[in-house]
């Protein structure tokens, strides 16, 4: 485990983060994924399987293979939040984030007193090296990133004051949720969604905070990064997976008449 959040000091250094996303628990994939280029991996726990011993063990395989890990939790949890922290975690996302006061309380989760509430166990934590990290406690508000999802119609008329909260780091536009609150669930390219994304965009640049979000429709990694972006999700490993499958299984089909038989 590398001491400090390489991510973080990546984004300080106005370097741009592509992310996979890790939908599945295993930690083999985590490592397959790093060790074939992808060195940011989004674990995500909102929408995946991972329990916390699963995502301990995917933590350990990610940065084993040399990558940097970002989790993606639940939901606002402090105890949650509290766990993964000491497992060693240290870019968190948080979803559906639509008011300073949730992101005051993620902040206060995540941040030792007297800065914040989180609750003391550096000497025996895997964050801190088990102890063998003597200045971890000290160390620990500073290396945080946290990213807060703005992906509601709430979120996105309260995202200056989601952003002035002291300790949000970067706000992370969902597209998919945030058309859905409008209605439009699926529909990317309608102009509504188009014109609010486009409007939050602005908003987002002129709070000082990072900004971040997922490819989409026009929308590839090279112009997210161009429009201001500093940190985009891409691909996920089950689609991934299941496109290639549904590509293998496609190809046998045609060369033989047995295929899928008993």
């Amino acid at each position: 485990m590398n001491h400090r959040n390489r991510t973080k000091l990546a984004l300080k250094q106005g370097r741009a983060i592509s992310a996979l996303w890790l939908e599945s628990a295993s930690p083999e994939l985590a490592e397959i994924a790093v060790w074939a280029g992808w060195k940011t991996i989004l674990i995500d726990n909102e929408h995946g399987v991972s329990s916390l011993e699963h995502t301990a063990h995917l933590v350990r395989a990610i940065e084993a293979a040399g990558g940097e890990t970002v989790l993606r939790i639940p939901a606002n949890d402090p105890t949650y939040l509290k766990k993964i922290l000491d497992m060693g975690v240290r870019s968190i996302m948080v979803p559906m984030v639509n008011s300073a006061a949730q992101a005051q309380a993620i902040v206060d989760a995540c941040r030792y007193p007297p800065h914040g509430q989180r609750g003391y166990a550096a000497p025996i934590v895997r964050a801190s090296g088990y102890g063998a990290f003597s200045d971890y406690a000290s160390q620990a508000n500073d290396d945080l990133l946290l990213i807060t999802q703005i992906e509601h119609t709430e979120g996105a008329d309260n995202v200056e004051a989601i952003a002035e909260v002291d300790g949000i780091d970067m706000l992370f536009i969902g597209p998919n949720d945030l058309a859905g609150s409008m209605g439009l669930l699926e529909r990317l390219e309608a102009p509504e969604v188009r014109r609010l994304i486009e409007d939050l965009e602005r908003r987002i640049a002129n709070s000082g905070c990072w900004m971040g979000t997922i490819t989409g429709p026009g929308r590839d990694v090279t112009t997210l990064t161009n429009s201001g972006y500093r940190f985009v999700a891409g691909p996920n490993d089950i689609a991934l997976l299941a496109s290639t499958l549904r590509h293998e299984a496609a190809l046998w089909r045609e060369q033989s008449a047995d295929f899928g038989g008993s």
